[in-house]
């Protein structure tokens, strides 16, 4: 039997600079400020397990002016835990911990400790990605802002490889937004680029239909949370009645337990969910999304919510373990100045592990 281990904890905050203005429909982002959280055990010497908890502006339930603080108290009580190294064991115990209200937390610790457990080398979870170096395909995602600015990050994309284009729509003249759409579409039919759009919200139960009928002229895969969350009889509406599949996003935050969970799918409807395993609860929490999504004939993908490779890393070997067939939105490592080296590469519109790369951490994951 394995011998129980207890933890020592800390977090750092660290600051993630864009490398461009990123445009949303709630506002442009600069700045990412993330969180990392570091595991050790007397009975792991010399090893250290890292996670990121990464709570987005404006959207997570954890984003709260006293973050820090209460992750400090969370991180004390999780060094009273005895845990095995046993990868199901420590995702049980922290998954009955009451951390809804700290998704991105219980996510950075189920990464770190699995990470310490499994020899501190960045290894989350056994999967094709990591141990084989197995690529995922993934959508190039070209960011709102003018118009000549997003015509030129569509063409890069085209350029670099990539068959899904993901388009935040939004903020900018809609009428606009269609004629970027018409020209990816003049260029190249639906069989050799998908094209995703993502409203986060932009559209009004009233206007939507009338956007949605527009957007269908262009061979759209699907579109991302139309209206805003939290409509739910207005969007099993919408979905009833688009000629657009619509996937659910934000929709999907803050919904715990799997009653809850199924009853929201089989009352709105979506065709496809996106999962954020930081804004979900981490990784338990996302294996029941997918189950419930196959339940429910749900199409799926996973998407990251702007972390750094670390937390990125982690997404994509959680995305292996569950056998994400379609293109993942896991395309955020080349967003920032300063994001953590790492052996993460992006090639043809595949993200894959290339283990002759070496991590790279902040010096101050070294202090």
């Amino acid at each position: 039997m394995d011998q129980m281990f207890c933890i020592k904890a800390s977090i750092k905050a660290y600051s993630l600079k864009f490398k461009f203005e990123a445009g949303t429909s709630r506002g442009v982002l600069r700045e990412k400020l993330t969180y990392f959280i570091q595991v050790s055990s007397d009975k792991f010497p010399g090893l250290i397990g890292i996670g990121e908890a990464g709570p987005l502006n404006g959207l997570s339930r954890d984003d709260v002016p006293d973050f820090l603080e209460k992750a400090l108290k969370i991180l004390k009580l999780v060094e009273k835990i005895a845990f095995r190294a046993n990868q199901e064991e420590i995702l049980s115990k922290l998954n009955a911990m009451d951390l809804n209200d700290f998704p991105s937390i219980r996510f950075a610790l189920e990464t770190a400790i699995l990470d310490l457990t499994k020899g501190g080398e960045r290894k989350i979870l056994d999967c094709d990605f990591y141990n084989r170096g197995t690529a995922l395909p993934i959508n190039g995602l070209v960011w709102m802002g003018e118009k000549g600015f997003m015509e030129k990050q569509i063409d890069q994309k085209l350029e670099q490889g990539y068959n899904c284009i993901k388009m935040k729509i939004g903020a900018i003249n809609f009428d606009q937004e269609c004629e970027l759409l018409e020209k990816i579409r003049s260029r190249f039919s639906e069989e050799k680029i998908t094209i995703r759009v993502d409203a986060n919200g932009a559209f009004t139960p009233e206007n939507a239909l009338e956007k949605l009928n527009r957007l269908a002229d262009f061979g759209i895969h699907s579109i991302e949370q139309p209206i805003q969350p939290g409509l739910v009889q207005e969007m099993g509406k919408l979905c009833k009645e688009t000629p657009i599949p619509i996937a659910l996003d934000e929709e999907l935050i803050g919904v715990y337990g799997r009653e809850n969970r199924l009853k929201l799918l089989e009352s709105i409807k979506p065709h496809f969910l996106i999962l954020k395993p930081t804004l979900l609860g981490g990784i338990v929490a996302t294996r029941e999304w997918v189950k419930l999504a196959q339940l429910t004939n749900t199409g799926w993908w996973m998407t990251s919510a702007l972390e750094s490779n670390i937390g990125l890393n982690a997404i994509a070997q959680l995305t292996s373990t569950l056998k994400g067939e379609m293109p993942q939105g896991l395309g955020t490592g080349q967003l920032y100045h300063n994001n953590v080296d790492s052996p993460l590469r992006i090639s043809n519109g595949k993200i894959y592990y290339d283990k002759e790369l070496n991590w790279v951490l902040p010096e101050m994951l070294n202090q």
